[in-house]
């Protein structure tokens, strides 16, 4: 059995151009291959859309032609992206066959050029018997994405988080025991879901790993489905055990500058026991992402351009913020004229000025000090003798001292710093030593002349 497995189409205003181009020629390629069945697995729109929107329409349009050639499956994807209730409109579209809307957790029978839905998550036993006097071509186990919010609502905010895995492992080896049966009744079982499975990677090239992902590989494997079906991350990707595949279509076309890998849908192959998929590339746009870590190398940009052609060109660098005048925005659009389009994002650095970082981390007077002169390249010693002077002498003491060693150097040089040498009588016994800063001169001048300082107007203009 055929099936065309497409994903993440993002029909939107936005995006209009690079959604139609690729979906249509992947709807054509389809069409072409003789699929039997179109799976459409969630975010068939990127946000919410007007009836009227341009966006909406087209993309209707193409669900028609495709249901036109085979029944169709649309599966409910994120909620920011597909809104409830936004596909129901897309049942409408079935003309000469059927589109079904995937939109709650159900198995669904496909026999006869029809889907047959089970009342509730699984098919109970008189379904199960029904199914199989049916003789369906496959079953499907529709997994759509799940409301996280009623599910917090439910068992609580914090549990929420890592309970949703748990409970969809086990709403899957639960439909694994069914699907075990319709495997051994010669029936084609095929997953479809919307979600993150752990230890995938996304389009830009990051692993998700940790514990709020929706699955785990080992859960997608119990479901004894010989296809799964799934979307959501925007990069293929598969993985087999025993026959069975799990696969991610990706996305239909390239959206975001920086994705990885080809883009396309999947045809896959699938029978009782065992399934394949083979990827079909789609004309998504080429995207160009130059990054410098400084100011913008003009001569390497002119070699991009050169190569450039009319793909989308994203340039981007970092100048200091005294800088940022120097880089020529202009001139980066003109080198890229014949692009697709250009989106230039600078990121200017914040000059940062500190007198003497790391001061405020201090805990004491002492250290403060020592790292100022640390960072100011001044000799510590003095200083922070200066300091425990202060701490612990008298202010009049310390003045006294300093006026009576003034008296005692009338003319010679500027006086010189004596720790051991305090006044007399200035301090008590028992007291921490005086320590005299020199007295300034100007211009090298001794005697009288280097007191004028003293009497002068310190103010004056």
């Amino acid at each position: 059995m055929k099936i065309a497995h497409f994903s993440d189409l993002h029909y939107s205003p936005e995006r209009l151009d690079e959604a139609d181009r690729c979906f249509s020629s992947a709807t054509h390629d389809a069409i072409m291959q003789g699929a039997r069945v179109a799976v459409v697995s969630g975010d068939s729109t990127d946000h919410r859309l007007d009836a009227h929107s341009p966006a909406l329409v087209t993309l209707a349009r193409r669900i028609h032609r495709l249901a036109a050639s085979m029944p169709v499956i649309m599966l409910q994807g994120t909620f920011s992206h597909e809104p409830p209730g936004t596909l129901d409109i897309f049942a409408l579209m079935g003309a000469t066959n059927e589109v079904f809307i995937a939109s709650r957790i159900q198995q669904v029978a496909f026999a006869n050029g029809r889907f047959l839905a089970s009342a509730g998550p699984l098919f109970n036993e008189r379904e199960l018997a029904q199914v199989v006097t049916m003789e369906p071509e496959a079953v499907f186990t529709c997994l759509p994405t799940v409301n996280k919010g009623q599910f917090a609502a439910s068992v609580g905010a914090l549990a929420a988080a890592t309970d949703l895995g748990d409970v969809l492992s086990t709403y899957l080896a639960a439909s694994g025991q069914v699907n075990a049966r319709l495997r051994e009744a010669g029936i084609a079982t095929v997953g479809i879901s919307h979600g993150t499975v752990v230890g995938c990677e996304t389009e830009h090239g990051v692993t998700m790993a940790g514990l709020d992902h929706e699955f785990s590989l080992s859960a997608l494997f119990d479901a004894q489905c010989s296809a799964f079906m799934l979307g959501h991350i925007h990069k293929f990707q598969s993985w087999e055990r025993g026959g069975s595949l799990v696969a991610y279509a990706g996305s239909i076309g390239r959206f975001h500058f920086g994705e990885q890998g080809e883009k396309g849908y999947l045809l896959w192959e699938v029978d009782t026991h065992s399934a394949s998929a083979e990827l079909v590339p789609t004309p998504a746009r080429r995207m160009l992402c130059i990054d410098f870590d400084g100011p913008p190398d003009m001569e390497r940009l002119a070699q991009f351009a050169g190569d450039a052609g009319d793909a989308f060109v994203r340039v981007r660098w970092q100048v200091d913020e005294e800088h940022r005048q120097s880089v020529d925005r202009a001139a980066i659009e003109a080198m890229f004229a014949n692009a697709q389009g250009v989106k230039i994002e600078p990121r200017i650095l914040p000059v940062v000025r500190s007198r003497a970082q790391g001061i405020s981390l201090e805990t004491s007077v002492d250290a403060k000090l020592g790292r100022w002169c640390e960072v100011a390249n001044v000799n510590a010693k003095p200083v922070l003798e200066r300091l425990q002077l202060l701490e612990t002498g008298d202010a009049n003491a310390i003045a006294d001292a300093v006026m009576a060693q003034l008296d005692q150097s009338p003319a010679a040089t500027p006086l010189a710093l004596d720790v051991d040498a305090p006044a007399v009588d200035a301090i008590p016994p028992g007291d921490s030593p005086v320590v005299v800063a020199p007295t300034p001169t100007v211009g090298g001048s001794t005697g009288d002349e280097a007191l004028d300082w003293l009497e002068g107007d310190l103010f004056a203009a």
